[in-house]
């Protein structure tokens, strides 16, 4: 199967190389362009559309590939997760390509993530359906009803998590590559061959269209590559660890950590400052480090590192997940993420840049400390 794997990642990786500058091309001609303004970085025209070129890269690897899967290696289970992934994906992408050319309201882009992740659990009857209380032992299953609502929240919700950090050249398309990375990995680690198969090609397709996204950017992936490939991790991260235990469900919210968090504190921001919460602006985690004085490829970099110590700390968890420890671990991975988060979050001002609750509740403390001591010593 290793080989298999490496012929499916140059297919892509190929496909992709090939297709990037057909697709750009073709977005110039029918107008599917941005246009700089008061929000955006870039100071040219730019095509968009370029998620076209990740999905033909991703889908023509998987058709070309696919005849030389071993018999039997895919049980029926597999090959619906696949054909879930990839009728969902195609809605996806066309939604994301009719808004790249004509800009659709947000509301009809919702409407459209809704649909997709319906096909997914209803038309192919993938959904989230075993838990682990945290600290218990056993698997237990849950209610459809609540685990059809979790999973289709969990697509849209990280769909629209990769679509919203999509502000600077290559910044989406390579956290969307490291978290994918990360997955193949963990799915190795499980022996989970579709997953691994799945991640590889669509790993092949990103790397490949990064080479013309990277700053300074020939295209852009627009919607079309944002919610494609935020659809495709929703869907891998789900299927491929569902069935592990529920703390397992930490690590795809490890996997995408960057988006998530900083979709997270755009919620909190706009809340805090009384704004509409779909209102766009200009103070996400890439907004910020070039207002302290990164510039655009640095920041680019910054975030990249980011992702894939989130990475790293998932792959972590995957692999003591199964001890008798691992309730424990993730207890601690959880309440260090969510430190540092915050510490960094009010460093960078990502919420409001003049409240520090944290930091200064720490600084207090630390006062206090230092009093304290020098009471000691001069007793």
């Amino acid at each position: 199967m290793g080989l298999l794997y490496a012929i499916g990642f140059i297919a892509a990786l190929a496909l992709a190389l090939i297709m990037t500058p057909l697709v750009k091309t073709f977005a110039f001609k029918i107008g599917a362009i941005d246009k700089p303004n008061h929000r955006k970085v870039h100071t040219r025209i730019m095509p968009r559309l370029g998620g076209l070129a990740i999905y033909a890269a991703f889908v023509g690897a998987f058709f070309a590939v696919s005849p030389f899967i071993p018999e039997g290696l895919l049980r029926p289970r597999d090959v619906n997760m696949i054909n879930a992934l990839l009728v969902g994906g195609t809605i996806i992408i066309i939604l994301g390509a009719l808004d790249d050319r004509f800009e659709l309201s947000a509301k009809v882009k919702l409407l459209g993530q809704i649909a997709a992740a319906c096909v997914v659990v209803f038309g192919f009857d993938v959904h989230i359906d075993l838990v682990n209380v945290p600290f218990g032992e056993t698997m237990q299953p849950i209610a459809e009803w609540i685990g059809i609502p979790l999973t289709i929240i969990w697509i849209v919700g990280v769909t629209n998590a990769i679509n919203l950090i999509d502000g600077l050249d290559g910044l989406a398309a390579g956290v969307s590559g490291i978290s994918i990375a990360t997955i193949a990995v963990m799915a190795s680690l499980m022996g989970f061959q579709p997953v691994i198969l799945l991640s590889t090609l669509l790993l092949g397709g990103i790397i490949g269209f990064l080479v013309f996204n990277f700053h300074p950017a020939k295209i852009f992936m627009g919607d079309s590559g944002s919610l494609f490939l935020g659809f495709s991790l929703a869907t891998l991260s789900m299927l491929g660890f569902k069935q592990v235990t529920i703390v397992s469900f930490v690590t795809p919210l490890l996997i995408i950590g960057v988006p998530l968090s900083d979709t997270f504190f755009a919620i909190v921001r706009r809340w805090v400052n009384k704004k509409p919460i779909f209102a766009p602006d200009k103070g996400h985690l890439h907004h910020r480090l070039q207002d302290l004085g990164f510039s655009h490829r640095r920041t680019v970099l910054i975030i990249w590192g980011v992702s894939a110590v989130f990475g790293v700390l998932a792959i972590v968890q995957s692999a003591v997940v199964q001890s008798s420890a691992a309730n424990w671990i993730t207890f601690g991975v959880i309440c260090m993420t969510i430190f540092f988060l915050q510490i960094g979050a009010e460093l960078i001002g990502i919420v409001d840049k003049s409240h520090r609750p944290l930091i200064t509740l720490l600084s207090r403390i630390r006062l206090r400390l230092l009093k304290t001591g020098e009471a000691t010593r001069g007793k």
